[in-house]
């Protein structure tokens, strides 16, 4: 049978996703579905996707009426939302891959929610950023239907390892790095900032490079800079989703949340234009000269 793809969530992702699996074999025809579709203003979101070739569907309830294979694609704050309002629309038989950055605890029952309606839910663990890898990004795959899916996601050219038939273990993983990774950004802009605050950059980052001679320091602290700025709500949503994989496990999230606050701390100025102007690939500096700004004006 034909796969008819619905990808719920038309953003940075789900869009990567929508028009990387359009046309891949058994692909019959990919389905969108996204609250910014909604409505006069969304005419233009609709338009762009009706451009990539997606089918817009008018809902939710549409797109799993139409659709035999699902993908959420959300931010993670919308994980559950998202699997319980599927949960009342989808059809018995359907394969629910869920790509979102999420604790073991809300996978667990967005997958409760989904096969009690008949679906086979997925979780996925994306292991790096996605644009740079298009479907090839390298993700992990749990629950029981997770090794039987890895074929099909393999023949479509994507980069998909089956790690366990427990739900919530692909998800560990995915959120234990994630500390990890956002948490070395979230230094970064406070370390960095913090030196040229004191005019001892200079001075700091030559002692990195001696500790850690394989990381070229300078390029890496432009790239996390620019990733935050830009991203900075989703990754603050991200790491909450991170906190509470802790809190799961038993202990004070201290780090995690620590780290989802700076990251929606430069969100938020990003949002209110602080960072307006300021070139692609532009140094760390630049950044940095920008929050220092807005400290001088507190």
């Amino acid at each position: 049978m034909d796969t008819i793809l619905g990808i719920i969530g038309y953003g940075e992702v789900g869009g990567i996703f929508g028009r990387g699996l359009r046309g891949k074999p058994g692909v019959a025809s990919v389905h969108a579905w996204d609250l910014k579709f909604t409505g006069a203003a969304g005419a233009q979101a609709r338009t762009a996707a009706q451009t990539h070739g997606m089918q817009v569907t008018t809902g939710m309830a549409d797109l799993c009426a139409s659709s035999n294979f699902l993908v959420s694609a959300v931010t993670a704050s919308n994980t559950w939302a998202v699997a319980e309002e599927a949960a009342r629309h989808v059809r018995p038989g359907t394969v629910f891959l869920d790509l979102n950055s999420a604790s073991p605890g809300t996978k667990l029952r967005a997958a409760q929610a989904l096969e009690a309606a008949g679906a086979q839910y997925v979780e996925a663990g994306v292991m790096t950023s996605v644009p740079p890898y298009g479907i090839r990004v390298p993700m992990l795959l749990g629950g029981e239907h997770a090794a039987t899916l890895v074929p099909q996601l393999t023949a479509w050219g994507m980069d998909a390892k089956a790690v366990s038939e427990k739900l919530g273990i692909a998800s560990a993983i995915k959120m234990s790095r994630s500390i990890m990774i956002k948490g070395l950004e979230a230094l970064v802009v406070e370390s960095y900032t913090n030196a040229r605050r004191y005019g001892v950059e200079d001075h700091v980052l030559p002692t990195l490079k001696e500790t850690f001679p394989q990381i070229d320091w300078e390029a890496q602290g432009a790239y996390f800079f620019s990733r935050v700025v830009q991203h900075g709500k989703r990754r603050a949503e991200e790491m909450r989703e991170s906190a509470h994989t802790v809190e799961e496990g038993g202990f004070a999230p201290v780090m995690a949340s620590a780290i989802a606050e700076k990251q929606d701390w430069v969100a938020g100025l990003a949002r209110e234009g602080v960072f307006d102007g300021i070139a692609d690939k532009a140094p760390w500096q630049a950044y940095a000269d920008r929050l220092i700004a807005q400290v001088g004006k507190a």
